[in-house]
This record gives structure tokens, sequence and C-alpha cells, in this order.
């Protein structure tokens, strides 16, 4: 309520404007949440052509978001089983294969958006990779042997070039971040990363699995699968056993790379 006691009413959102006495201080966003946090929402909320909305939610939702990826950073760089400049391993088990393509392909996209100035699409798949990582370094099964190298050796590369993207948008964080992986330069310093090719193809097809003609599920299985290996997989998806109800396959239809039906 405004001093009068009468109710105040939020009117239309309009830009600010010197004339409109409606201006919001940077400096009181930085004071409280840092000049990087402020450029990774101003950036991430909004193309650069259209109105930026200040919110605080969206601004606390940054301040969420870069403690989160310190404190990913930050665990990764304790794993002493990998240090900066480590050979990369020659296995990889699927899971960081998998985490292995998705960073490599955030950087060639992020790269091609921050060139567009589509800053806010770039954020967003800083978003997705950082998502990707999180997930690895939770859930991530540390095998023994070359698998558990390899796995330690693709989270360290994923957090690498996780900082390399966050650079020209939040420069201060990225150096601590670099400093805190171990590096004594500057990440300013350093040629924008290189993908490697073969990650960027895409090895892998989703293929429909039908039950009867009916759609009961999809499934993920190399681009050059057998046919028998494909079938093998179809009839072991749980809703295809549920959809049998303990009847005896008949037969199985392939169309390759598009969609494979079991026949009861």
């Amino acid at each position: 309520e405004i001093a009068s006691g009468e109710r105040a009413i939020i009117g239309s959102i309009e830009k600010m404007s010197k004339s409109k006495k409606n201006l919001v201080d940077p400096d009181d966003i930085i004071t409280h949440w840092g000049a990087d946090c402020a450029r990774w929402f101003m950036l991430s909320d909004s193309p650069p052509e259209r109105d930026l909305i200040l919110s605080e939610a969206g601004i606390a939702g940054a301040g969420r978001f870069i403690q989160r990826l310190w404190r990913m950073i930050d665990d990764i760089a304790e794993n002493k089983g990998v240090a900066k400049g480590d050979k990369k391993p020659e296995d990889f088990s699927p899971e960081s294969l998998a985490l292995r393509r998705a960073a490599h392909r955030a950087l060639t996209a992020v790269g091609a958006n921050i060139e567009a100035l589509r800053l806010n699409v770039a954020v967003a798949q800083v978003h997705e990779l950082t998502n990707a990582l999180t997930d690895a370094v939770t859930h991530g099964a540390k095998d023994s042997g070359t698998h558990g190298i390899g796995h330690a050796w693709s989270l360290r590369e994923a957090a690498e070039i996780v900082v390399q993207l966050i650079g020209p948008i939040m420069p201060h964080l990225a150096e601590e971040c670099w400093a805190r992986l171990g590096y004594n330069t500057l990440l300013a310093d350093q040629p924008w990363p290189v993908a490697e090719p073969a990650l960027l193809v895409d090895d892998e097809v989703t293929i429909a699995v039908q039950v009867n003609g009916k759609r009961r599920d999809e499934l993920r299985i190399a681009r050059d699968a057998s046919r028998g290996e494909i079938e093998a997989a179809a009839v072991r998806l749980e809703s295809v056993v549920r959809a049998l109800e303990g009847k005896p396959v008949r037969k199985i239809i392939v169309v390759p790379q598009r969609i494979v039906n079991v026949v009861a």
C-alpha cells in the first residue's frame, strides 16, 4: 500500500526511462549478487532484441546455478584419479562416452550461438550440459579398471569445457574455476577449444517399438546394429513384455532405423 493508504495496483510493464522515473540501479544487483550473476541472468532471460523484465526470482535462480556450478567443479577438482593434462584413455564406458558427446556438441553449439548473438540460447545449452555433468557426477558408475579412469577423465574434460563456455559471460567465476582445476594460466588467454569431429556424429538411432501394430515404447540403439540385436533388445523391453501378456512371439518385423513390430 502507498502512503495515502490506497491499495497499490501493478501497471503495465514499460521500458526503463529517466522521464518515467522507473530506473533500476544495477549497482544494487551487483552488490548483492555479483557482476557475473547479473550478466548471466540478463543474457539468459531473453534475446537481445526483446525487452528484459528484471525479477528478483530470476536473479536468485541465476545465483543458485552459479553456486551449483562451483560446487560441481570443486567436487571434480577433488578427484585425484585424473589431473590436468593426463593422457586420454583408450576405452570409455557408454555412460562416459555419452557425456563426452554431450560436452563436445555443446561446445560447438554454444560457440555458434555466441557468434550469432543468440546468447540466451547459448546460456540454455550451458545449463543442459551442466545438468548432464551433474548427473554423471552423482549417478555415474565409477567402474574399476580402464572404465574407471575413463569415467574420471570424461568428467574432468566436460568440466573444463563448461568453464570455457561460461568464460565470455561470467569471466570472474570462470577464472576461479579454471584455477580450481589446477591451471596457473588465465582462462582469458586460452584459445577457444575445438570439438572432436567423431563425437559430433550421432551413431545411435531411436526406433519406435510396436506390439501387434500398436506403439508401446522406443529403443535407442547403435545405428549399425544387426537385425538380431534389434529384435533381442526389443523383446527385452518391459513395456513389450507386459503387452505380450505371456503370448509367444510369432514374428518380428524390422524396418531398419525406423520401426520394429513384435507380432504375437
